[in-house]
């Protein structure tokens, strides 16, 4: 667990090569993406990704180097990657990541779906999406906490 702006963030990886894997970053009062399993409390594994998420809260730090799980279908994924490439401080939508991984309009509620199952909060930063009208549609952390990560990095 660490604290920031937007309320506690659970933290959660996996050993992977000898190092942790973050595989979920949570809000606390959203809806989890963490299934049932042992669980260890253990924030020193976390240093770097605490470090890193300190430092994008400050306003010190625009995007993330963190090895990420890549757990997920393939279409999942491939939304998954046009988040990652979406510019810190910009917005999109739905349809245009739809667009941007060569789906038809037609999926854009499977592309929602998709961004709905981000587990990395944040770091894959779904809170980028916006609706096609401007509009705060969405976000598992709740749309006043989406409203405050797009202010903090200035795309509101």
């Amino acid at each position: 667990m660490m604290t920031s702006p937007v309320g506690e963030l659970l933290l959660a990886g996996e050993w992977r090569g000898g190092a942790v894997e973050l595989t979920a970053v949570s809000m606390s009062g959203s809806k989890s993406i963490l299934g049932e399993g042992d669980w260890i409390a253990d924030a020193e594994p976390f240093a770097d990704v605490i470090g890193q998420l300190t430092a994008y809260f400050a306003g010190e730090r625009d995007e993330f180097d963190l090895r990420v799980g890549t757990a997920g279908t393939d279409f999942r994924r491939r939304v998954w990657r046009a988040l990652d490439e979406i510019p810190y401080g910009t917005t999109t939508t739905y349809g245009e990541i739809a667009a941007r991984i060569g789906a038809p309009r037609a999926a854009v509620r499977a592309v929602g779906s998709a961004i709905g199952a981000n587990p990395l909060l944040i770091v894959r930063p779904c809170h980028r999406v916006i609706g096609s009208d401007g509009s705060l549609t969405g976000y598992a952390g709740g749309v006043e906490r989406k409203r405050r990560l797009l202010e903090l990095e200035r795309a509101a």
